[in-house]
């Protein structure tokens, strides 16, 4: 499917931009013509050229097409660099984000310009030049269904973006990911967790009683393509996901080891249960065998779908969270510490 592309992984050395990278340069999808990773980090860029450079030593099969890795250092706020590295681009993932609730809180004028002014000039650059880009996938997150914090607001904001970007590049398949937390990634709770824990204790908590939906990375990276892969116009894709609270999860990671908890209180911007889809989504969402498709609010993108079958209600993360013994099983299949 990515045979001969030529590929943008905004936020590259993130922990979602480098895992779909990793997997995409291995040619999973076929061996793209070459792809192109922007991000501000050059010491992650540099870690990333390290590891690249032994992909391509590496490689088992001499004579085999082997995709070249360009790293861009650039910002998605700047309108020049995104018109830069979208020259040639067929398809676009764009994950580049301020990405953490406070910081997004005290900050928002921040998050504002990268949340969503970056989203806006990759549309604004494809719709203005007519570039002939296939696809563009925007990462968004849970928090962006009903929002309340500033994190879910300028990602809510993204989506509509994208949403309305396909009425002006009607060539061009602008849609969204929206996932729950993922599982490992920087920043995360079970990185924090796993942090406290091997530095003997205690392990803080926000509230025990918090749910939150938790999804693999690679179960990210495999969501994204099938963006690419089957979605429309407009949509919004979103992978299923298991529920935990957050007490359970921390006693999934202690186990039997003498460590204690403390109980901080909700953080700014924080909400204690998340929604995946929000009950007016319901309505317009088409279930699919691993996934939901929220199909887009504006009447110019709706397309029909005979046969499909129809959410009609909202999902939260509290409705059936994991009991403790399949979050230890969860947790035993990820724990890398």
């Amino acid at each position: 499917m990515l045979s001969d592309q030529t590929i943008l992984i905004t936020g590259i050395t993130g922990s979602l931009g480098s895992a779909l990278a990793t997997r995409i340069l291995a040619g999973e999808w076929g061996v793209p013509e070459r792809v192109i990773g922007l991000s501000r980090d050059e010491e992650k860029q540099h870690r990333l050229r390290i590891v690249d450079h032994g992909r391509r030593k590496n490689d088992s099969a001499p004579g085999a097409p082997v995709c070249p890795l360009e790293l861009r250092i650039g910002d998605v706020r700047d309108e020049a660099t995104i018109a830069s590295a979208l020259d040639g681009v067929g398809v676009v993932f764009h994950s580049a984000a301020l990405k953490q609730v406070p910081t997004c809180e005290y900050h928002p004028e921040e998050a504002l310009r990268t949340n969503v002014g970056g989203p806006q000039n990759i549309a604004r650059v494809i719709a203005e030049r007519k570039l002939p880009v296939e696809v563009v996938v925007g990462i968004s997150t849970d928090k962006a269904c009903l929002p309340v914090s500033v994190l879910g607001m300028t990602k809510a904001l993204a989506e509509r973006v994208f949403i309305r970007a396909n009425l002006a590049a009607p060539n061009t398949r602008f849609l969204s990911l929206r996932s729950g937390n993922l599982i490992g990634s920087r920043g995360s709770v079970i990185p924090h967790f796993l942090d406290q824990i091997a530095a003997g204790g205690p392990v803080t908590l926000t509230d025990p009683s918090m749910t939150r939906f938790l999804l693999t990375v690679d179960t990210a990276v495999e969501a994204a393509i099938e963006c690419v892969r089957s979605g429309k116009r407009g949509e919004i894709l979103v992978p299923a996901a298991p529920s935990v609270r957050l007490g359970d999860l921390a006693a999934a990671l202690i186990g039997e080891r003498k460590i204690e908890t403390e109980i901080l209180g909700a953080r700014p911007g924080e909400k204690r249960h998340e929604w995946l889809i929000s009950e007016e989504e319901g309505e317009r969402t088409v279930v699919s065998r691993d996934h939901f498709a929220i199909t887009p609010h504006l009447p110019e993108l709706r397309e029909e779908r005979a046969g499909a079958a129809w959410l009609r209600r909202e999902l939260r993360s509290d409705e059936e969270p994991l009991p403790l013994s399949a979050v230890e099983e969860l947790i035993a299949t990820i724990e890398t510490r």
